[in-house]
């Protein structure tokens, strides 16, 4: 599959504003050094814990947020070296479906108004031609066209949610960043969504990249799977091997705590102890030795780099053969 997008070396830091008076303001290194492929058509699910620096690095990647380093080749040309003025051509390509679907929208617009302004901004229609095209999104999401001069506080989570997915299907992008767009909505809303997604995707020949915690959701949609810890992909690998054994500890963690039915299966897991290190104070090395239980001397002294454990797995572990193997699914059936 051809690349679309190359990100090397990704980095993004924040000075931290609230300090005593006269003290350092302390650097927060909220994405430290990302790097990936995202190739078209794909759907690369990026997970890990709150605060691990996904929503960043999607905001990056558009220059929503600007980063600090880095590099992001998109069809070949690093769009980081443009200036800001001559993003807006490539708004066009590149859009976003943010996690609060209400937040998103202005409450004082019209929902048929917040769909058509990308199309206004960018000159691709008019007059009765513009809402041609916003009633035939409003259709391609699911919604009735009697929707049109709704404002969003009368509608439900899950159809706040559409119309953000239409607006930013209005300008015919080429890749979306979906910053945990079902993480707020009830269970039954979000496998409609998910399957909203998959289909717009396949019809408008999308590529995505799909923020989320949700470990059953990412399983469910992505065709890779990158894992962050503390600002850092730790591993990064197909969906199916890397829920089938997974080659670093912190996602075998992650696995493990998954909510499992069995109470015998619940006996064999292998929880996660201690508390998350402060994102201002990361420990020195690998970022997860103070919580791993394969955790050597290296590993406090030396951050392991991202390399290839065989077959396009990526992990960032020296103790990558001793990661305990387990069957994932997420009807709970595990071997262990």
């Amino acid at each position: 599959m051809e690349p679309l997008l190359e990100v090397r070396n990704l980095t993004k830091t924040f000075a931290c504003t609230t300090v005593l008076p006269g003290a350092k303001r302390p650097l927060l290194r909220a994405v430290d050094g990302v790097s990936f492929v995202l190739r078209r058509g794909e759907t690369l699910g990026l997970v890990g814990e709150s605060g691990c620096g996904k929503s960043t690095t999607g905001k990056a990647l558009l220059r929503l947020v600007e980063p600090d380093a880095g590099s992001v080749m998109f069809r070949g040309e690093d769009i980081l070296r443009r200036p800001a003025r001559a993003m807006r051509p490539l708004r066009r390509d590149l859009q976003m479906i943010f996690q609060d679907p209400y937040a998103s929208l202005n409450p004082r617009r019209r929902i048929g108004d917040s769909i058509s302004e990308p199309l206004v901004i960018h000159r691709l229609a008019k007059g009765r031609e513009l809402r041609r095209e916003v009633l035939r999104l409003l259709q391609v999401v699911g919604l009735d066209a009697a929707h049109i001069d709704r404002y969003p506080h009368e509608f439900s989570g899950g159809q706040r949610q559409r119309i953000g997915i239409a607006r930013a299907l209005a300008v015919r992008p080429s890749l979306i960043v979906a910053d945990e767009p079902v993480s707020a909505l009830d269970l039954s809303i979000q496998a409609q969504i998910i399957n909203l997604l998959q289909d717009i995707q396949q019809e408008f020949s999308l590529t995505y990249l799909f923020i989320a915690h949700d470990l059953s959701v990412v399983e469910h949609i992505s065709d890779r799977v990158a894992v962050m810890y503390l600002g850092r992909i730790v591993e990064l690998a197909d969906a199916e091997a890397l829920y089938r054994a997974p080659r670093h500890p912190y996602t075998e963690a992650l696995l493990n705590a998954v909510p499992v039915p069995d109470p015998e299966r619940r006996r064999c897991r292998k929880l996660l102890r201690g508390e998350l290190p402060s994102p201002l104070s990361p420990p020195p090395g690998c970022h997860f030795h103070p919580r791993c239980p394969y955790a050597r001397d290296l590993c406090r002294e030396v951050a392991p780099p991202l390399e290839n454990q065989g077959g396009g797995h990526l992990a960032a572990c020296y103790n990558s053969a001793s990661v305990g193997r387990f069957r994932y699914s997420s009807d709970s059936n595990r071997d262990t």
